[in-house]
């Protein structure tokens, strides 16, 4: 459940964010350290806005699928260019494609050395029967 100072604004505790996402307070706060996230301080309080949420989920998405937070941070920063998110959505569709391709590069590697140790051990298995 939401706090809300004004009618227009729901606002989200700390615990309530934790809760929510699955994530540590320190995680949290750490993401704020970066400047990734902004709430409002109400003496010791710190109150998160639906901004905050979008980008918090937008960060562990992120982080899921392997960019850095340097990167997402420049992700979530083209959100305020005024173009309708266009830019934005198209720099992530390229960093996903990107990311895509080195990650089936690495897989084909993998898999490519899971094939070379299999002929090994098979090798060795067939060695120790002499």
């Amino acid at each position: 459940m939401s706090t809300s100072h004004s009618d227009s604004e729901a606002q989200y505790s700390i615990g309530q964010m934790c809760e929510e996402f699955g994530v540590t307070a320190r995680a949290l706060r750490f993401y704020e350290d970066e400047q990734l996230i902004r709430p409002k301080r109400v003496g010791t309080q710190r109150l998160y806005s639906e901004r905050d949420r979008a980008r918090v989920a937008w960060i562990l998405r992120g982080k899921r699928v392997g960019f850095s937070l340097a990167e997402i941070g420049e992700l979530l920063d083209l959100y305020d260019l005024g173009d309708q998110r266009r830019t934005q959505r198209q720099v992530t569709l390229d960093r996903c494609r990107e990311r895509i391709d080195a990650l089936s590069r690495q897989k084909a590697d993998i898999d490519e050395t899971i094939e070379e140790l299999e002929g090994f051990v098979r090798l060795l298995e067939d060695n120790s029967e002499d």
